[in-house]
């Protein structure tokens, strides 16, 4: 597990309700993610957590079957750093 911070932004195809509830499953089943935001209608997915990004994302595409695609990579900080508030994920 990475101890840097990392915020992702992916593109997941979900055409229907079923998509969204697969995707979402597959996120709480990730114990590395601190907090997620799905936006159905844009079909985009934003990660906040310590993890591998690009492991997040082939275990994302491993465990729905839906093509996921990176579109930002942010790294936050580090654990070294004592922060006691977590980052706002805003999209537009």
């Amino acid at each position: 597990m990475s101890q840097r911070l990392f915020c992702m932004v992916m593109r997941v195809h979900m055409d229907c309700n079923g998509c969204y509830r697969k995707v979402r499953r597959a996120l709480l089943d990730m114990q590395e993610l601190e907090t997620h935001l799905i936006e159905k209608k844009q079909c985009k997915v934003s990660v906040l957590g310590r993890f591998n990004p690009q492991d997040v994302a082939i275990r994302l595409r491993k465990m729905t079957n839906r093509r996921v695609e990176i579109l930002e990579i942010q790294e936050l900080g580090n654990s070294n750093e004592d922060t006691n508030q977590k980052p706002v994920v805003t999209t537009g």
